[in-house]
This record gives structure tokens, sequence and C-alpha cells, in this order.
């Protein structure tokens, strides 16, 4: 009798044993988990991180990443400095503001890879109403949101032109393309491949809108980075490596294949109209991702004499609390290496 109930307890351990190890792998399979905050609502752009998802680079990382339509750049800075997320997508002028204004924040966010080396912030008006110039603005009616970064940046695009006194009017964001086109406004400023396409799906021709760049008129301001709180950065440093590697080899897909990369987005979002995404998309990646700045300095990358001249200026425009300090808001040491960053060798179709 004692050898079989000796035996019978090791077969129901070794059960126990197995029926728990079974239990614990896809646990395993999934590897760190990363809830990563975008900065704006699903569109051709979301692919750059919508992509690698989808096909498998996260995966292939063991990383369990989830992505999240976001709210602007100021919420997706708080969310990752509150801990709800860990990751997040947002412009480098928010993030500058928070560490300025938040000195003491237990969880400030780091930027670790850029990706808009250009900021996308432009002004738009209507050739009818004669704005040719960025002087021609001087006491013009010009609307935003209040938090639009082109908006907050204004100041900075103001001096580097010699605009006299604008006055602004604030909307909130679907209201602003549609009060230029009614003329409650002379101008307005967003995003390049947001108001442009907006505009036009209000039914003004491209060739009707007249559109100052802000890189294009002296504003060399870095846009929209990858940014991680510090608490998630110090636990988990190669899960963030393995994340940047990820996404340069998905960026290397959305810039080879554009039109494959945004069926990528309307899977997500059934709602989108996938050939104005497409061409959002394109927008985007010849105004802020693959230009001549992004060449000189590498894609992800960031040039330490630009970014210390945009942390003065947008202390000075944004009339932080305190002086921004560029290396804390800055860690390229988490990059994948430069042949892995390089979008610029990708044929496009």
């Amino acid at each position: 009798m004692t050898l079989p109930l000796a035996f019978a307890r090791r077969t129901l351990l070794a059960a126990g044993l197995a029926t728990t190890l079974l239990a614990a792998a896809p646990v395993q399979a999934q590897g760190t988990a990363i809830k990563f905050q975008l900065d704006w609502r699903f569109e051709g752009p979301s692919a750059f991180f919508l992509l690698p998802v989808a096909q498998g680079q996260f995966k292939a990382e063991k990383l369990d990443v989830t992505i999240d339509a976001g709210n602007g750049s100021g919420n997706a800075v708080n969310r990752v400095a509150s801990g709800t997320y860990d990751m997040g997508f947002a412009d480098l002028a928010a993030l500058m503001e928070f560490h300025a204004n938040n000195p003491t924040a237990p969880n400030k966010p780091v930027a670790v890879m850029m990706v808009y080396n250009n900021t996308p912030a432009a002004v738009f008006s209507l050739k009818k109403t004669g704005i040719k110039t960025p002087a021609d603005l001087a006491g013009k009616k010009l609307g935003a949101p209040v938090f639009d970064a082109g908006r907050r940046a204004f100041p900075i695009f103001q001096k580097a032109n010699g605009i006299g006194a604008v006055n602004w009017i604030s909307m909130d964001p679907p209201l602003r393309e549609t009060m230029l086109v009614k003329g409650d406004v002379d101008a307005i400023t967003g995003f390049y491949f947001t108001s442009l396409l907006n505009l036009e799906a209000r039914g003004i021709k491209p060739e009707d809108v007249a559109v100052q760049l802000y890189p294009q008129h002296g504003v060399k301001l870095y846009g929209n980075a990858i940014i991680v709180g510090e608490e998630f950065l110090k636990k988990n440093p190669d899960a963030v490596k393995a994340f940047l590697r990820a996404f340069a080899k998905g960026a290397k897909a959305v810039i080879a294949d554009p039109a494959a990369a945004t069926a990528v987005v309307k899977a997500r979002d059934g709602i989108v109209n996938a050939a104005m995404e497409e061409r959002r998309l394109r927008l985007a990646i010849d105004s802020a991702v693959a230009t001549p700045d992004a060449r000189a300095e590498g894609f992800g990358a960031i040039a330490g004499p630009r970014l210390a001249l945009m942390a003065s200026q947008v202390a000075d425009a944004y009339a932080t609390k305190g002086r921004i300090n560029p290396d804390a808001v800055w860690n390229g040491g988490f990059l994948p290496s430069a042949a892995e960053r390089d979008i610029f060798a990708i044929k496009r179709k």
C-alpha cells in the first residue's frame, strides 16, 4: 500500500507542476508589457506605432505593446508622468514645459528617440486674403486651440520673422479649419499634415491655401519624440532598447510602403478614410520625418546645440517657471545603431 500511495502523490505533484508551468507559459511568451500613449487619434502617422504591433516586430523583441489614441501632447506627457502609461509620443516642447514647471515631479518622462525631426507646425491662410509672408500676419486674427503646438510656439516664429502683434481667437480643434473657411479668422496654426487635409475636406483646394511651415521660416524646433517615464526606464532599460529596435524596423516598413502601413491604421479604426490617411502619412514623412535635418543628424537622434537652443526658446515662449535643462529631457543612450535607424536608404513606393 505504501508504494502505490507514494507513487500517487508523486503523480499528483508532477501533474500540479505541469499545470502551473502551462499556466505560466503564455505570460512568459508575452514578455514585458508596455502601455503606449499616442499624442492624437488614430491617423496615418499612427502607422509608425501600429504597424510594428501588427507585423510582430514588438513581439519578436519579447514585448507585449498596447497602443492607445491620445488627445494632445500635453496629456500624453502627463499620463506617462503619472505612470498610467509607460511610454508615449509627444511634442518635445510639451515635455520641456513639463520639466520646467514640475521640477520636483517624481517620474518626469524623458525623450529617447526623435521621430519628427522638424516640427510640423505651420501657419495656414487662404490665398484670397493676401497673406503671403510672415510679416503679413501682423494685426490679423489668428485661430487655434489654446494647447496647439503651433500657437504655443508662435512667439518663436514671431520673433524669428519680426512679426508685429496678432490677435488670437480660441476654439475647439474641430472648429479650427471651419472658422478659417468661413472667414472668422484670417489664419490658423496647426500641424501641416493635419490642417491642410482638414481644409481640403471642407472644400478648399490645396492650391488655394498659403502655408508657412515653421522650419522654412527660421524655426528649427524638434517635433514629436518617443518618451518614457523615469521609473520604467530605470527598471526596464533592456525593454526600452528593444522597443526602439522594433520601432526602427517598423519605421523602415512604413517608409517602404505607406499604403500598406495605412491599411493597418484602417484595421485599427474602421471609420478612417484610408486614402486621406495615406496622404497624411506621406505628408508627415516628407515634412517632419525624412527631412534634410533628419538626414544630417540621423533618424532618431538629435544635435546638442540645436536642442539647447530649443530649450532656451521654449522657456521664453512658454514663460516656464524655470529654465530648461536639455540634458534632463533627452537621453540618446538607448538608441539602436545608426544602421538600424537608417530609414533614408529605403526605397519608397
